[in-house]
C-alpha cells in the first residue's frame, strides 16, 4: 500500500509533460504516424491564429481577407470588393518592384532599416526588362493616384494601407477612408483602360 507522499510523487510525476494524445493513429511500436501528427499541428496552428485574430482584430473568419489590413475593411464592409482587387493589384505590383529593382524593402517590422536590403541586382538582359517593366508600372500607378483630387494624401493612404499595411489604418475616419475609396476607384478606372479602353483618359474620382 503506498503511502500519501508516494501517492503524491506519482500525481506529480503523471502530471510531468505533454498530455497523452487522444484517439492517435499508432503504430503498433505505439509511435504516432507522422500523417495524422502533421494534419493535428496544422489543427493547432489554425485554431491559435484564429484565436489570436479574435483577440487582436475581433475577427472570427477563416478567410483569408482576415489576415490583412485591406481586406479587414473588406469584410467590415468598408469598401467593395472590386475595390478590394484594385488594392491587391497595386500591392502586387508595388512588391515586384521592390523585388525586381533591388531596393530594400520599407519593412516596418525591421528592427533596423538600413539592413532590409533586397535581391542583389543582376546584369541579364531579361532581370533588366522585368526591372524596368516593373519600375514603368509603378511610376503610371503614382500617376494614376497623384492625379486625383487631393491626389498626395491619396497616394500615401492607398501605399500605407495596401502596401505597408498599417493595421492602425482600419479604423481610419471617414474623410482619409474617402482618400483610399478614391484611390481604388482610380486605380481600378485605370485597370478598366488597360484591359478593355483604348487611348488615354483622365479619371477624377469623387
Amino acid at each position: 500500500m503506498m503511502s500519501k507522499a508516494q501517492k503524491l510523487r506519482a500525481k506529480r510525476k503523471a502530471q510531468l509533460g505533454r498530455p497523452r494524445k487522444v484517439n492517435a493513429e499508432r503504430f503498433a511500436c505505439g509511435k504516432i504516424k507522422p500523417e495524422w501528427s502533421k494534419q493535428e499541428s496544422e489543427k493547432e496552428a489554425m485554431e491559435v491564429a484564429l484565436a489570436a485574430r479574435k483577440r487582436m482584430h475581433g475577427l472570427e473568419s477563416k478567410s483569408a481577407f482576415a489576415g490583412y489590413t485591406l481586406g479587414r475593411l473588406f469584410l467590415d464592409g468598408r469598401i467593395t470588393e472590386q475595390q478590394r482587387e484594385a488594392g491587391d493589384d497595386y500591392a502586387a505590383a508595388m512588391a515586384r518592384y521592390y523585388h525586381l529593382t533591388g531596393i530594400p524593402f520599407p519593412s516596418v517590422r525591421a528592427q533596423t532599416l538600413d539592413r532590409v536590403n533586397g535581391h542583389a541586382g543582376e546584369t541579364s538582359e531579361e532581370r533588366a526588362r522585368l526591372a524596368k517593366k516593373a519600375a514603368n508600372t509603378m511610376m503610371r500607378l503614382e500617376g494614376v493616384l497623384l492625379g486625383c483630387e487631393e491626389g498626395r494624401q491619396v497616394k500615401t493612404t492607398i501605399f500605407n494601407v495596401c502596401f505597408m499595411d498599417y493595421e492602425g489604418l482600419r479604423m481610419m475616419p471617414d474623410a482619409q477612408l474617402l482618400w483610399l475609396k478614391r484611390g481604388l476607384n482610380a486605380l481600378l478606372f485605370d485597370k478598366g483602360l488597360r484591359e478593355y479602353g483604348e487611348g488615354d483618359y483622365s479619371f477624377n474620382p469623387p
